[in-house]
């Protein structure tokens, strides 16, 4: 039985994206952008799919642009952001357990002069409220914080910034990486005050390739893609059209997100429950984190040897982020994790179709393993 409890990497192409990708790709394969019938059919499928994703924000469609992927959503966010508004201000808040598409950006803009403060986590990954109030000041123009964490499922304030932006008269817009809320939280970005917001469609069930931003009604920033003026000039280049209806019908077959996380934290708790009573496992992600996301470690195995003997058994899980192979996890280093936790660190994440028969299967894996390598 193939176990796949990676899902916060990448998740399995639901039914209804594949039966609209195909579709797309064989009947209405016309371009968005031509007058005659076929492009006046892949217009309306545009136009479907972005209702479906605007559904999900409970926004207008037209605060929706698709993107190349989450990363481009961010990496305009924030370079858009700080083009607009440079000349009001040099200040942008963040935090250090951001995705490296963020990071990155914030490591880029510092090197050209702008003054970035980076929010230090708690032992238990959250983000003081009270120091996030302070950062924010009347020179900031960007503050930028995930919703949740893609590494320990932590859950971020991010309404509480908008509440600091308007108390300082700051000109800050603010930006939330909803990439792994996205579909998984209740998301409101214009009731909470959030003027751009990331998603990505592979967290969805949806294809890999496709994400989008939403940019709130009257914000303006800067794109850095031109060319044809496609997504009304932010994301210039002719639509990933199987992309975007797999998106939109991933989007339209979403369980009611209430019940999908109350089904969801019932399976994180069973889980939790059966974990805590093996020998040496050592729980890494805090209670009140998101239910999908579960962080542990085994001390004494290193995560590579742990995912090497579950992957020979057909269970799938990874070492953290899989946009930081190969490193040791920043996140878990800025929550003050010892070298050997953090090197033994392994990362669950659940999806709608996981299952308790999935993570019995997880549970016994990982007693075996601590049978065979901690003799």
């Amino acid at each position: 039985m193939e176990v796949y409890l990676d899902n916060s990497a990448t998740t399995k192409v639901c039914p209804e994206a594949i039966n609209a990708m195909t579709q797309m790709l064989s009947e209405q394969y016309g371009n968005p952008s031509s007058t005659h019938k076929k492009g006046i059919e892949a217009r309306e499928a545009l136009d479907t799919a972005r209702k479906r994703v605007a559904g999900i924000l409970s926004c207008t469609p037209e605060e929706i642009y698709f993107t190349t992927s989450g990363t481009a959503a961010n990496n305009t966010a924030v370079f858009g952001t700080v083009e607009a508004l440079r000349r009001r201000g040099n200040r942008i808040v963040t935090t250090s357990i951001e995705h490296p598409s963020i990071l990155r950006c914030m490591q880029s803009l510092e090197a050209k002069g702008f003054e970035v403060v980076y929010l230090k986590p708690a032992a238990n990954g959250s983000i003081s409220a009270e120091e996030l109030t302070n950062a924010v000041n009347r020179n900031t123009i960007l503050v930028s914080i995930m919703a949740v964490n893609n590494e320990i499922g932590v859950i971020n304030p991010v309404s509480l910034a908008a509440k600091a932006i308007k108390r300082t008269g700051s000109p800050a817009l603010l930006h939330c990486d909803a990439v792994q809320a996205f579909g998984k939280l209740p998301l409101r970005p214009g009731k909470d005050g959030i003027d751009l917001m990331s998603v990505s469609a592979h967290k969805v069930h949806g294809p890999k390739g496709v994400g989008a931003l939403y940019i709130r009604k009257g914000v303006q920033i800067k794109p850095y893609l031109l060319g044809g003026g496609q997504e009304n000039g932010m994301f210039s280049g002719t639509e990933n059209m199987p992309g975007i209806v797999g998106f939109g019908a991933a989007c339209a077959a979403m369980p009611d997100l209430a019940k999908q996380l109350e089904k969801t934290t019932s399976l994180r708790n069973y889980s939790l429950e059966k974990l805590k009573r093996l020998p040496n496992v050592e729980i890494n992600s805090a209670p009140d984190s998101l239910p999908y996301i579960i962080n542990l470690s085994v001390p004494g195995i290193p995560s590579e040897v742990l995912i090497n003997f579950l992957s020979q058994q057909e269970i799938y899980i990874s070492a953290g982020s899989a946009c930081k192979r190969g490193h040791r996890s920043e996140v878990l280093r800025a929550i003050g994790l010892s070298p050997a936790r953090i090197d033994s660190a392994v990362r669950i994440s659940f999806s709608r179709f996981s299952t308790d028969a999935d993570a019995q299967a997880l549970i016994d894996g990982i007693e075996n393993a601590i049978r065979r390598f901690r003799r």
